[in-house]
C-alpha cells in the first residue's frame, strides 16, 4: 500500500477503501445510509438557557429495506486502529437495538457480535473479519435474532415498506425515529411469532400515534398475514380527543375518507379498513347487546389500544369485556406508564404481557427528543404544620368547625382555606412574570384537588393578574369535563404555540394524559398525588419541545410534596434541578441543613407524622363522559373513583375559611450529581456561591462592576439567568438589612464580613461628606434623596431610572433633574460615584 494512503481522512478513507468493501460484499448505494442521525444530543442546562449536546451520528447504516437498520459502522483513519471505533459502535447498536456492529479503517474490519448477550450481562463477540457480511447473510441474521426465521411470515412482516405520506413543514417525509421503528420492528416480530398480546411502552410525547400510524401502513403491505387481504383495525380510546387527532392528523391524510371511520351513533357500519372508536360508543345499547356484539368476535384482526394503562385495564371493568369480545384479534398496547395496582385489579402486565420495546422519559431527554425540566418545590406553612380552628370558630357559612389540626390530606375536601389557594395563585404568578420571554408569559398548566378547587384558583389567578386580564380577558380558563364545549374550545386555544390566550389552564384530571400540550412551559401541582403513573402522565404534559416558541425546557412547581416520586425507583428521568421554598412567619429563611429535601410518604419536611395520601389515579371508565367521550354536562367533572366519594361525603362536612395567616415557607435547591442520577442537596448559600465564583471577579472587581450602573444591570442579568434574584436575596437570606452586593461577596468569599444599610450610610455621610458638597444646592437635593433610596430598597436602585418614581417625581420630570448636573451624562456619573463611594469595603 503506497505510504500516502496513511494521510488520508476519514472522508477519503471512507471513499476509497470502506465504501469499496461494502460494494465488494453487495450492498447497494441505497441500502448505505451515511451519516446517519440517531438523536439530536440533549439539551444541556446552561447560564444561558440551554445548549444542544452532541448528536450521535453513526458513520454508516446497513439497511435491507428502507428504514430498516440490520447493522452499523464506524469508519476511522487509514492510519488508525480501527480498535479505536470499537467502543463507539457498539454504543450506536445499543441505541438502535442492532445484533452487529463493524469498525473499520479501511485495512481491517472488526466485527461486534451482541448475539444473545445484547442487552444483558453477557460480553458481546468481537473478532477481525476478511469481508462484510453480504446484505443476504446480515438480512437472515436479523431474522434469526427477531425469532421470526424459518416462520411463513417473518420476512413478509418485517420487509414490509414504511409508509411517507405525512410531510413535515419543510415539505420532507415525516419519518419514523430510531425508536419508533425498533418498537414497530419488535411488534411485527413479535406478531410473526403468533403472539396475540403485545405491549409497547414509549415515554409522553415520544410519538406513539406516528408508531401506530407506520405499524397499520406496514400490516396493510403484509396482507398474507391475514389471508391474502388488508387487515381490519380497531384504535380504541376513551376520549374524543385520544381518537380525533390521531384519526384526522395521521390516518385520513394516509389511507382517505373511504377506509377510515370513526364508530358512533350508535351504527355499527362495516365495509371501512381502519375504525376509530371509544369505549363509551362500543358499550352502547342493552346489557348483552351492546353496539360491539353487532361485530363477530373475529371481525377485527388488529385493535390497538391507546393509553392501555387505564380504561380496560382493570380486570373485572366493563371496558375489559370488549377486549374480551374481540379476543381473536392481535391486541397491541400503547402506553408511557403500565399499571399493576392489585387492590384494583389493574395489571396492565398481566392482559397484556412485558412489553416488547420501552423507551422512557430519560431515554427521550438524553436523546434531546424531550425537554428538560427544573423543579421548584412551595411549601406553604398550614401544609407543613396543619390548620387548627380556635375553639367554636366557625366557617365563612356559620358553621362550627369541628375541633383536629386538618392537613394537606383534608385540603380542599374537608377543609377549604381560601388564603392557601391566594397564595399559591400569587406565586404562579410572580414566577410567571418573572420567567417572561420578551414580555410573553409561559403557558401554564395547573392541576388542583378537584373541580371546585380548580374554580377557586381560577378566580384566584384572575384577581392577581389584573393587568394581564386587562389585555387578556381569557388569560386564565378553567377546563375540566364539566365545563363541555366551552372547555374544550379553550383547550383547543391553549394547545396552539401561537395562540395568545389562555395563557393559564387550571384542571383537575381532565388534562392529565392523552392531549398533546407543546407551548407549555410550567406544570403547577397543586394536587396530592401518590401514583406514579399518574405523576409521570401529568410531568408528560410538559415534556414536548416547541421549536415555534424556541422552547427547550419547562418548569415545575409543586406545592404537595408530589416531586417525591422522583425519589421512586420506578421514576426514570430525574430533573435537572429542585427548588424548596421555606421561611418562617417572619419571613426569614429556616435554616436549610435542617429540612428534608425529599420527604419519606407520611413524612413532612419538619417532621411531623402525616396520613400518606390515598391513591387518585382512577380508571376512567364512564364517569364524566357521554357515550361520544365527551363531556356530558354532569356535576362530578372528571373527578371519578375515591374523588367521587370524597366528594359525596364531604358535602355536608367541607368548611370554608378564610383570613387565615398563609404563608411560604424556606428555599432548598437540589441539582443533579455528576453521575447525572441523583438529586444532589444544595442551599441558596452554596448555590449564589457556585454562580457568583462562575463571573470570573474577585470581591474588587465586583464590587467595581456593582458601582456603574450599565456593568451592574449585565450582572443582574447574567445571575438572573441562573435562577438568582438580586434584589430579592436579602429577603431569601434573612438578612432584609444588608445591600445585595455585600450578601454576594460575603457568599461568595467566605469570612468577609458583612455591614447593613446604615452603617455604610453612616460610613459614607462621615467619611465623603466632601463629595457631596462638591455639587450644587439642587443636585445635592436629588443625590441625598437617592441616599433615602439606598435605605430603603438597596444598591440596584442607584441609577437615572429611579428618577422616575416617587420621591422624584414629586421634585420635577427627569429631564429637569438631570439637568441639574448640568451636561448630558453627568447625573449618571453622579450616581456612579456616590454608589462607587457607598458600596466600597468599610
Amino acid at each position: 500500500m503506497r505510504l500516502d494512503a496513511y494521510k488520508l481522512t476519514e472522508d477519503e478513507t471512507c471513499k476509497q477503501f470502506v465504501r469499496p468493501s461494502l460494494a465488494a460484499s453487495g450492498w447497494k448505494d441505497h441500502q448505505i445510509r451515511g451519516q446517519y442521525r440517531i438523536n439530536d444530543g440533549q439539551l444541556v442546562p446552561t447560564k444561558k438557557r440551554h445548549r444542544r449536546g452532541q448528536p450521535l451520528i453513526a458513520d454508516y447504516v446497513l439497511e435491507y429495506i428502507p428504514d430498516v437498520p440490520i447493522a452499523v459502522v464506524e469508519a476511522k483513519r487509514y492510519r488508525l486502529s480501527a480498535d479505536n471505533g470499537v467502543e463507539q459502535v457498539r454504543r450506536y447498536a445499543r441505541k438502535l437495538g442492532l445484533r452487529f456492529a463493524y469498525a473499520t479503517n479501511g485495512r481491517r474490519i472488526v466485527e461486534i457480535d451482541f448475539g444473545a448477550g445484547f442487552g444483558n450481562a453477557k460480553k458481546p463477540e468481537i473478532k477481525d473479519i476478511e469481508r462484510f457480511p453480504t446484505p443476504e447473510e446480515l438480512w437472515g441474521r436479523f431474522l434469526q435474532e427477531q425469532g421470526v426465521q424459518g416462520t411463513a411470515d417473518g420476512e413478509a412482516l418485517l420487509s414490509a415498506p414504511y409508509d411517507y405520506t405525512l410531510r413535515n413543514s419543510d415539505n420532507t417525509s415525516k419519518r419514523p425515529r430510531y425508536y419508533q421503528r425498533l418498537a414497530i420492528t419488535r411488534a411485527l416480530a413479535a406478531l410473526a411469532r403468533d403472539e396475540l398480546r403485545i405491549l409497547l411502552v414509549l415515554a409522553t410525547g415520544t410519538g406513539k400515534t406516528m408508531l401506530a400510524l407506520q405499524l397499520v401502513a406496514r400490516l396493510m403491505s403484509a396482507p398474507g398475514r391475514f389471508g391474502g387481504r388488508k387487515p381490519r383495525v380497531l384504535y380504541l380510546a376513551d376520549r374524543n380527543m385520544l381518537i380525533d387527532d390521531p384519526k384526522d392528523r395521521y390516518f385520513l391524510p394516509v389511507f382517505g375518507e373511504d377506509d377510515v371511520h370513526k364508530i358512533g351513533g350508535g351504527e355499527a357500519k362495516r365495509g371501512r379498513k381502519v375504525y376509530f372508536a371509544l369505549y363509551q360508543s362500543l358499550e352502547q345499547g342493552e346489557v348483552d347487546s351492546e353496539l360491539y356484539r353487532e361485530y363477530p368476535e373475529n371481525y377485527f384482526d388488529v385493535v390497538i389500544v391507546d393509553e392501555c394503562h387505564r380504561g380496560s385495564a382493570a380486570s373485572d371493568g366493563r371496558w375489559r369485556k370488549v377486549l374480551e369480545h374481540f379476543a381473536p384479534a392481535i391486541q397491541i398496547g400503547l402506553t408511557a406508564t403500565p399499571v399493576r395496582e392489585s387492590k384494583k385489579k389493574t395489571d396492565t402486565y398481566e392482559y397484556f404481557g412485558d412489553p416488547v420495546y420501552t423507551y422512557s422519559l430519560k431515554d427521550g431527554i438524553e436523546d434531546g427528543f424531550l425537554s428538560p425540566y427544573r423543579v421548584r418545590r412551595v411549601r406553604l406553612n398550614v401544609d407543613v404544620e396543619g390548620y387548627r380552628p380556635q375553639p367554636g370558630e366557625k366557617d365563612i357559612y356559620g358553621r362550627v368547625i369541628p375541633d383536629d389540626v386538618y392537613g394537606p390530606k383534608d385540603y380542599e375536601r374537608v377543609m377549604v382555606i381560601l388564603d392557601r389557594t391566594d397564595v399559591a395563585a400569587q406565586y404562579v404568578l410572580d414566577h410567571l412574570r418573572k420567567t417572561a420571554d420578551d414580555g410573553r408569559l409561559g403557558k401554564t398548566l395547573v392541576f388542583c384537588e378537584n373541580n371546585d378547587h380548580a374554580a377557586r384558583m381560577m378566580n384566584a389567578l384572575y384577581n392577581a393578574a389584573s393587568a394581564e386580564v386587562s389585555r387578556l380577558p381569557d388569560f386564565v380558563k378553567r377546563i375540566v369535563a364539566a365545563d363541555g364545549p366551552h372547555g374544550s374550545e379553550a383547550l383547543e386555544e391553549f394547545r396552539k404555540a401561537d395562540s395568545s390566550e389562555p395563557v393559564i389552564a387550571v384542571t383537575s384530571k381532565l388534562l392529565s394524559t392523552g392531549v398533546d400540550m407543546p407551548p407549555v412551559r410550567n406544570v403547577v401541582l397543586f394536587r396530592r398525588m401518590a401514583s406514579m403513573p399518574e405523576f409521570k402522565q401529568v410531568i408528560g404534559r410538559g415534556t414536548r419541545l416547541c421549536p415555534e416558541i424556541s422552547k427547550e425546557s419547562f418548569d415545575i412547581i409543586d406545592f404537595v410534596e408530589a416531586t417525591r416520586l422522583f425519589d421512586d425507583p420506578a421514576f426514570d428521568g430525574p430533573p435537572l434541578r429542585v427548588v424548596r421554598d421555606l421561611m418562617d412567619r417572619q419571613g426569614e429563611v429556616t435554616d436549610s441543613e435542617d429540612v428534608t429535601p425529599l420527604a419519606e410518604p407520611g413524612i413532612e419536611a419538619d417532621g411531623q407524622t402525616v396520613a400518606e395520601p390515598e391513591t387518585e389515579y382512577e380508571q376512567q371508565e364512564g364517569g364524566p363522559f357521554g357515550a361520544d367521550g365527551t363531556p356530558d354536562g354532569g356535576g362530578a367533572g372528571d373527578i371519578t373513583g375515591e374523588d367521587e366519594i370524597d366528594k359525596a361525603l364531604s358535602r355536608a362536612r367541607r368548611y370554608t375559611v378564610k383570613d387565615v395567616d398563609v404563608f411560604k415557607v424556606g428555599e432548598l435547591r437540589y441539582v443533579l450529581a455528576d453521575d447525572g442520577q441523583r438529586l444532589q442537596l444544595v442551599t441558596i448559600q452554596q448555590w449564589v456561591h457556585d454562580r457568583v465564583l462562575e463571573l470570573d471577579l474577585d470581591p474588587a472587581q465586583l464590587r467595581t462592576q456593582w458601582a456603574h450602573a450599565k456593568s451592574r444591570s449585565l450582572l443582574m442579568n447574567a445571575l438572573r439567568e441562573a435562577d438568582i434574584d438580586v434584589e430579592k436575596l436579602p429577603e431569601e437570606l434573612g438578612m432584609r438589612d444588608v445591600d445585595p452586593v455585600d450578601l454576594l461577596v460575603s457568599t461568595a468569599w467566605e469570612g468577609l464580613a458583612v455591614v447593613s444599610r446604615d452603617e455604610r450610610l453612616t460610613w459614607f455621610r462621615r467619611e465623603h461628606s466632601g463629595f457631596l458638597d462638591s455639587f450644587g444646592a439642587q443636585a445635592r437635593e436629588v443625590l441625598e434623596a437617592m441616599l433615602l433610596k439606598f435605605e430603603e430598597s438597596g444598591s440596584p436602585q442607584l441609577k437615572v431610572e429611579t428618577l422616575k418614581v416617587p420621591p422624584f417625581n414629586e421634585m420635577g420630570r427627569v429631564v429637569d433633574l438631570t439637568r441639574r448636573f448640568g451636561e448630558p451624562g453627568r447625573a449618571q456619573e453622579a450616581i456612579d460615584g456616590l454608589a462607587a463611594r457607598l458600596l466600597t469595603v468599610v
